[in-house]
């Protein structure tokens, strides 16, 4: 789902073959960082977990030549982006399942929309803090759910995460966001939120290690259509937004 709503919004503001520069802050096993130097970008990978670094340079080694010219793979913390890089560096800045482990974000993502070049698109995924009642409410663990409702701060989370392949690092509490929240910081940075989308509205319910149903084309269909779609997108798992550097 995030990799079908990131192409929508690369090929709605940029020109088509346009080799752009991408920025995969805390791009974890670099499923995405990959899939976009595959399309031709030239991009950089940003982590500072040994482990997805390994498995990021792994996957990269078994890619062509030209492939592997276009990626780089960078260690370190997102949060020190202007160490690295010069502003206006990038056309394109990812930065998913990471605001999760962050507890004050506003510094991050004030640095991420410096990397940005005027006009450039900032896509973020975040846990939405405004549906966190949800799933346990739906499984009748009740005092969750009453919790749930009143904050968004150090919540337990063992599901994997739907960032585009990085997983969610198991045993860690997490925070989340609220959609108004990040709408306003986006705007305070530079950055206006220019579309949002929900993702796993139905699927995050089902149990992990579930079989992938013989109709997934359709169960695509739906999260799609759901994901855009008010009020269902409202109550996603996780949120995937963008904005563009003004």
């Amino acid at each position: 789902m995030v990799a079908r709503q990131l192409d929508e919004q690369i090929s709605g503001r940029f020109p088509v073959g346009k080799r752009l520069r991408v920025l995969d802050v805390g791009m974890g096993q670099g499923t995405q960082a990959l899939r976009l130097a595959r399309a031709g970008h030239q991009v950089t990978g940003l982590e500072q977990d040994p482990k997805m670094i390994a498995v990021a340079r792994e996957s990269l080694a078994g890619e062509p030549e030209g492939i592997r010219e276009r990626m780089r793979i960078i260690e370190g913390d997102g949060r020190d982006t202007g160490v690295h890089f010069l502003p206006g560096a990038f056309d394109v800045v990812l930065c998913h399942g990471v605001l999760m482990y962050v507890e004050e974000p506003d510094p991050l993502l004030a640095g991420l929309a410096r990397m940005l070049a005027h006009g450039g698109l900032l896509s973020l995924l975040v846990r939405n803090g405004d549906a966190l009642a949800l799933r346990p409410g739906l499984s009748g663990a009740w005092a969750d759910a009453l919790t749930a409702f009143d904050t968004t701060a150090n919540l337990p989370h063992s599901r994997k995460d739907s960032n585009g392949g990085t997983p969610i690092r198991l045993g860690l509490d997490v925070r989340a966001d609220r959609l108004k929240d990040l709408t306003s910081t986006l705007a305070g940075i530079g950055a206006p939120l220019h579309a949002w989308y929900g993702v796993r509205v139905f699927t995050d319910t089902a149990a992990d290690g579930a079989e992938v149903p013989g109709d997934a084309q359709t169960l695509l269909a739906v999260e799609e259509k759901a994901g855009r779609t008010d009020p269902y997108r409202g109550v996603a798992a996780l949120l995937h937004l963008c904005g563009v550097r003004g």
